[in-house]
């Protein structure tokens, strides 16, 4: 699916350095490539070249790269000059591309062509940014395997057997005078469970990929002086935010992004609770309440040397009911108690000292242990994943999960037919088979330009 017009842009980050790489897509560059070149470049070779300027004098010089259609990143020709990294000779050579006949990019314009022109899938095209932007080495690693094809692929894999499974009943729906032996019943409910507990499997690692790409939004929340700051800074193992006796010393919230076990985690340290007449103060409470709506888990800290509040007594559920939830009783080196985890129903209470750290080791497993992160599931087969892929598999899951309902009734394999193609379009969606254009656009609208 060639593109009519030419897209440049500058694929380097702003600012300085040794080298800056102008990007050039579209159909047929040779006039482009000559204009700038003042020759037509030998395709895939590093070719040591003068960039002029109109007047035929050079505004640098550097290495061209071109890669003719289809043998390249977007399927399109593209032409890469490589020049010195200045800001300003990289500006004075893309002036020069735009008044050739291109266009300026807009942002992850380049892998939607490729995309497109079905160099990418739509999954591997969303790795490119996940790379980019991964914030660990795990994380790097797996958004690696999704752009080598390893996620695209498990989601294939599951197409095919729904498709299977739906040419083996809708042949049966065609042909209705012919007897349905057990036999035949007994394999379509044996397909259906072998794929329902291959979606579950890909689920699982599809939310160990989604910590890894996004990380874990992590909330301090508590009264004034319980040790919020204190235990930010062990976390953090740094000094990130002041810590004082004095009571609202936080005002605002402070964030400090973390890594544990190569999973992201972003630990936001926030104003205390109380009632406060100090404007500023409320306003950092504001914020407070904000950042709980928004977080992945709380951690409400108590200050076991304070009172005697026990479990029963902490107002944490008013916070929220549908959220992963630590409570920590800090300041133990205060009463003589040692480390430990109580593990309850819906929460989990660890005890430590965010003074001397001990303890806080607890925590950090917990953490993990809380947004559902399973070192077993941390290895080599593991693909970053996003939360529209997540929805799409927990879409394909429910109408599997309807599916499972008319199964054991001939008379309802419509309904089981019509279920099973709901799934396979919910599982397309995520490679991009089935996709809306104004879903592409919210997807590359991400990427940085030059990409």
């Amino acid at each position: 699916m060639d593109q009519p017009d030419i897209i440049a842009a500058i694929a380097t980050p702003p600012g300085k350095g040794g080298v800056g790489i102008i990007r050039i897509s579209g159909k047929n560059l040779t006039s482009l490539a000559e204009n700038i070149l003042g020759e037509h470049p030998k395709p895939r070779y590093a070719q040591l070249s003068r960039f002029l300027d109109v007047h035929g004098e050079a505004i640098d010089h550097g290495i061209a790269l071109y890669f003719p259609a289809p043998n390249s990143y977007t399927g399109e020709d593209v032409l890469e000059l490589q020049g010195h990294g200045g800001p300003t000779i990289m500006n004075l050579l893309l002036n020069r591309c735009l008044a050739c006949g291109a266009r300026m990019a807009q942002p992850g314009e380049f892998t939607l062509r490729a995309f497109l022109n079905q160099k990418l899938d739509l999954v591997q095209a969303e790795s490119v940014a996940d790379i980019i932007e991964a914030s660990t080495s795990q994380a790097a690693r797996c958004a690696v395997r999704s752009l080598q094809g390893r996620f695209s692929t498990t989601i294939d894999e599951l197409t095919r057997l729904l498709i299977e499974l739906r040419m083996l009943i809708e042949a049966t729906l065609d042909f209705p005078e012919e007897e349905i032996d057990v036999l035949h019943t007994e394999m379509v409910k044996n397909k259906l469970d072998a794929i329902y507990a291959q979606l579950n499997s890909v689920l699982a690692s599809a939310h160990q990929g989604k910590l890894l790409q996004e990380g874990i939004k992590t909330v301090l929340v508590g009264e004034p002086n319980v040790g919020k700051s204190s235990l930010l800074n062990q976390l953090a193992e740094d000094d990130v935010a002041i810590v004082t006796e004095i009571p609202g010393t936080t005002r605002d919230s402070i964030q400090k992004s973390i890594t544990l076990a190569g999973v992201p985690v972003h630990i936001i340290d926030t104003a205390g609770l109380r009632e406060t007449t100090d404007i500023v103060e409320q306003k950092g409470i504001e914020r407070t309440h904000a950042a709980i709506r928004d977080a992945d888990i709380l951690i409400h800290l108590v200050d076991l040397s304070g009172d005697s509040r026990t479990q029963d007594d902490i107002s944490l559920y008013a916070y929220s009911n549908d959220k992963p939830q630590i409570i920590v009783f800090n300041k133990i080196d205060l009463v003589d108690r040692a480390p430990k985890i109580d593990k309850w129903e819906n929460a989990v209470d660890v005890y430590l000292s965010a003074k001397t750290g001990a303890g806080v080791e607890l925590l950090r497993e917990q953490i993990l242990h809380a947004a559902g992160w399973q070192v077993a599931q941390s290895g080599e087969g593991l693909f970053t994943a996003r939360q529209r892929h997540l929805e799409a598999l927990e879409n394909s899951q429910l109408h599997l999960n309807t599916a499972m309902a008319y199964r054991d009734n001939e008379s309802e394999w419509v309904l089981l037919a019509e279920e099973l193609r709901l799934a396979q379009d919910a599982l397309s969606s995520i490679t991009g088979r089935f996709t809306a254009d104004d879903l592409l656009g919210e997807i590359f609208s991400h990427f940085c330009i030059g990409k």
